[in-house]
């Protein structure tokens, strides 16, 4: 069974979900801080493809990316880099997130295979149209077994996310606001009644949400209505920040569990 279906078969709350950029805050840190991770006890871990025009990054993860491709980082690199994960004996779960256009550079069919090679679980590219995924990139991805995630906002309707819950698989990533990723200290009415809205839909799929999630609050908040949180920006914070990974991963549980 792919390792996200397992994931939320076993464990339907209090998911903790963390992102990072491959190749940061240094070229060769993208499996050291992904053992430490899996060390730590984080559920499932998104790994980012550093891109030169990311639309959906705040600055944090922006300034991140940059790092990142200026340490030399590159799709190709990624796979090379996790290519013994699995044997190691990483367990969790393990996505990669980026934009479409490194990916279809690197080739769509040529990509889900080497996520296969390698032990990718699953996908998440923000801006993949979801007519083109249902078209034409869904029935590759299933041919090797990726779970492709896709993103819903308080802009999306009830309807395209009803027809985004009938054709995927593993969860939803839940965006907390139509802005870009960043740290917030907490989530106000508005977003709690959106996500309280997306709940009592009572859909097929899990929500994990993200966006904003820094702290005890925000990372609560998320747990009263989904099956848990995605954490990006304020891990990426400290893993600047912090003297090592190590550091880094305590510190944000220590914030957002107190």
């Amino acid at each position: 069974m792919n390792r996200i279906s397992d994931l939320f078969q076993t464990k339907q709350q209090n998911i903790l979900s963390i992102y990072y950029p491959a190749g940061y805050p240094n070229l060769q840190d993208t499996v050291p801080i992904l053992r430490e991770l899996e060390k730590a006890g984080v559920d499932m871990v998104e790994i980012g493809i550093p891109f030169s025009d990311p639309m959906a990054d705040g600055p944090v993860i922006q300034d991140a990316s940059t790092q990142a491709l200026r340490n030399g980082i590159s799709l190709r690199l990624i796979f090379e880099q996790l290519k013994d994960i699995r044997s190691e004996g990483i367990r969790m779960p393990v996505l990669l997130m980026g934009y479409l256009n490194p990916i279809m550079q690197y080739g769509f069919e040529h990509f889900c295979q080497s996520c296969m090679e390698v032990g990718v679980d699953g996908v998440i590219i923000p801006d993949l149209p979801f007519a083109d995924y249902l078209k034409d990139y869904r029935p590759i991805a299933d041919r090797y077994d990726l779970r492709m995630i896709m993103l819903i906002t308080p802009e999306t309707s009830e309807e395209r996310i009803r027809l985004i819950d009938a054709h995927t698989d593993g969860f939803i990533y839940m965006v907390s606001s139509a802005a870009t990723t960043g740290v917030q200290k907490s989530f106000d009415e508005q977003k709690q009644s959106y996500f309280r809205k997306i709940n009592e839909m009572r859909l097929r799929n899990p929500r994990l949400v993200g966006f904003g999630i820094s702290n005890k609050a925000t990372y609560q908040s998320a747990l009263k209505n989904a099956s848990g949180g995605i954490i990006g920006s304020r891990f990426v914070q400290l893993l600047k920040s912090e003297k090592s990974p190590q550091e880094a991963i305590r510190k944000l549980l220590e914030e957002i569990r107190g």
